[in-house]
Formats: structure tokens, C-alpha cells, sequence
């Protein structure tokens, strides 16, 4: 992806979820995981993991500091919750 062209944020979060879907998934999605956030490059495919996603981000953006991120919380529907519950997604094998 051109870092030039610009998404929606509909766009964007669509195209995390297909990258996470078809190469990341299986990837990070472990038992010792679950909770914690993988930060994804939208541009370059790469991605990290850690507890909060901060340095995750600090890392991917020392490779491409002109990148777009996308950050999904492992095992959840949602990244966070305010006052709400964060609803868990079954189906996988951990």
C-alpha cells in the first residue's frame, strides 16, 4: 500500500482485519497471548506483540516511521472497554 493514498477508517480497520486474519492469526493467537495486543504495519505486513501495544508501536515505527498501525487485542471482539465489558471470541484453538 502507497502511504500517499488515504482510507477511511472503516478501510482501514477492514484491511487490519484481513491481514490479521489471513497471516497473523495464527501466528500469535496462544493461549499466553490472549489479552495482550498485536500492533500491525498496515503498509509492510509486520507486526508485534506485548501487553498494552506501546511498544509494539515504538518498535514497528523505528522500521518505518511513516507507517499506518492497527491495533487488535488477541482473543477479543475489541482493543477496550469503557464501562463495558470486552466480549471474548471463541473458535480458535489456543
Amino acid at each position: 500500500m502507497q502511504s500517499s493514498i488515504l482510507l477511511s477508517s472503516e478501510e482501514v480497520a477492514r484491511l487490519a482485519e484481513k491481514l490479521y486474519d489471513e497471516h497473523i492469526r495464527q501466528q500469535v493467537e496462544r493461549e499466553e497471548n490472549l489479552g495482550k495486543m498485536v500492533i500491525i504495519d498496515l503498509e509492510t505486513g509486520d507486526y508485534a506483540v506485548d501487553k498494552m501495544g506501546l511498544e509494539s508501536a515504538r518498535q514497528l515505527r523505528k522500521k518505518n516511521p511513516n507507517g499506518r498501525f492497527f491495533g487488535i487485542r488477541i482473543g477479543y471482539k475489541v482493543a477496550a472497554a469503557i464501562g463495558g465489558v470486552m466480549e471474548r471470541v471463541y473458535g480458535y484453538s489456543y
